[in-house]
């Protein structure tokens, strides 16, 4: 039975930046789909991130500081709520769908660790798997495509609405959306087993990325490095001493 014939666990993250590092969780949204697009199950989360949301961030999820303080929950009971929705999604067979999934699973993974709570890698016992990723697949099964590959474009692409985008829940059900238009098009991506298709996309992010470091290193900067793992980015190893 492919995929595309069961419910799929769709995932997103409005935050306060770019970085995995340093950047917190704003919005998160983890919203389960049937087989049919139709919505069954969908939790959402407004957090007070703990730090003021730069303007820019605001601008484009429309959250601003002083919302987040007075009707966020605290940080660290939500990434709690968090990781444990999708952990618990990821141990019952449901396959995961992130756009841009080495950026969100590793943001809430550095979460888990600010606030010293079971990470999804921790609760499942490996890296969250199988993960579903219209970024990375998109990428793969129509690599010379002109164009932006952001989600709203992919959405135009597939023909898939997106009314309320970078909303985390109009994201994630887009998203999910889309990856089953991609199904669709693209064989053998719409029959693949799940393993075989997690471990495609572990070799495409992998090869997406050396082509834009080389792109990079040829044109912009000799000494460019683009990370290439996926869907979770490694964590930085710890100075000697531990955490300050």
């Amino acid at each position: 039975m492919s995929w595309m014939s069961g419910p799929l666990l769709a995932f997103d993250l409005e935050t306060t930046g770019t970085d995995v590092e340093t950047d917190r969780v704003v919005t998160a949204a983890v919203v389960r789909l049937e087989a049919d697009g139709s919505v069954s199950r969908e939790r959402t989360w407004l957090l007070d991130p703990g730090v003021a949301i730069p303007e820019q961030a605001s601008a484009i999820h429309g959250i601003s500081t002083e919302r987040a303080r007075e009707h966020g929950a605290p940080a660290a009971s939500a990434i709690e709520e968090i990781a444990g929705a999708v952990a618990d999604g990821l141990c019952s067979g449901t396959p995961l769908v992130v756009m841009n999934a080495r950026y969100d699973l590793s943001l809430l993974d550095r979460e888990c660790r600010r606030y010293g709570v079971a990470s999804v890698s921790e609760r499942l016992g490996s890296a969250p798997s199988p993960v579903i990723d219209p970024l990375v697949i998109d990428k793969h099964v129509d690599r010379y495509r002109k164009g932006k590959r952001a989600l709203h474009a992919l959405c135009a692409h597939y023909g898939v609405s997106l009314d309320d985008a970078h909303d985390a829940r109009a994201d994630a059900v887009a998203a999910a959306r889309v990856v089953r238009r991609m199904g669709e098009k693209h064989q053998p991506v719409g029959v693949m087993p799940l393993e075989d298709l997690h471990g495609l996309q572990v070799r495409a992010a992998a090869e997406q990325s050396l082509s834009l470091q080389t792109y990079l290193r040829r044109t912009a900067d000799p000494a460019a490095v683009v990370e290439s793992a996926w869907p979770l980015i490694p964590r930085r190893r710890e100075p000697a001493g531990g955490r300050g």
